[in-house]
């Protein structure tokens, strides 16, 4: 089947969630982009930074930092490929599927274990995102196994928490001639790996997608009723 559009893993994950609305969802794939998003570019630098940190310690030590010890016997990375270049298409649903994972080790064994760095509070399977995570990764895997990257053995979500309680700002060492340091304790979640589940989720977009008029919304959908108060607004 040739490809009939594409989808990143990012937004394929949102499908999973519990709150998942078929009308935003429509509305995001057919918009050519949506008014007032703002997101603060500071938590894209730190999750770069710390995939730096991790690279350099790898290049200096041969060895995985001290807090990924949970995810195996890990001997190196491989530098993640630009989404352009880390894509397949899934000839069940005419669907190209893309994305750039955040990290992929390498196990001792030669398989790959790809994760996602998060700067936020580590609340393990509590977080309400966590769907959204769990199928993004193993998004990222069902490509991975099709661009040079299998077996995918592992995933996981690493989080990286700033440390900012009352001894943390008491500490001296905290204050420089130039500013502060935050230190971040890292947490390290596994996910299941379970990119079958892949497949569903991608013809439950191309039935979304390939539908004329916008379907109807979730029952209780915070955004579908901001948008038609907006519309109520501009139509007086």
């Amino acid at each position: 089947m040739p490809a009939s559009f594409c989808i990143s893993a990012e937004n394929l994950g949102a499908v999973a969630l519990p709150g998942f609305c078929p009308r935003c969802f429509w509305i995001q794939m057919h918009a050519e982009g949506l008014p007032y998003q703002i997101f603060p570019g500071i938590f894209s630098s730190i999750d770069s930074y710390g995939k730096r940190l991790v690279h350099a310690w790898f290049d200096r030590h041969q060895s995985a930092p001290p807090w990924l010890a949970g995810l195996g016997d890990i001997k190196g990375y491989r530098p993640p490929p630009h989404f352009s270049k880390f894509s397949t298409l899934d000839r069940e649903t005419g669907i190209v599927l893309r994305g750039t994972p955040d990290g992929i080790l390498v196990r001792r064994d030669d398989s790959h274990v790809i994760v996602d760095y998060k700067t936020a509070k580590f609340t393990a399977r509590q977080d309400e995102l966590f769907p959204m995570y769990d199928a993004q990764l193993n998004a990222y895997a069902f490509i991975g196994e099709q661009c040079g990257f299998s077996p995918v053995s592992g995933l996981a979500l690493v989080y990286t928490e700033p440390v900012t309680d009352n001894a943390a700002a008491a500490k001296d060492g905290n204050l420089t001639e130039a500013g502060f340091v935050m230190d971040f304790s890292a947490h390290v979640l596994p996910v299941d790996l379970a990119p079958q589940r892949i497949s569903k989720l991608l013809a439950k977009v191309r039935e979304i997608y390939h539908r004329k008029r916008p379907p109807e919304s979730r029952q209780g959908c915070k955004d579908c009723a901001l948008l038609k108060n907006l519309i109520a607004v501009v139509s007086k």
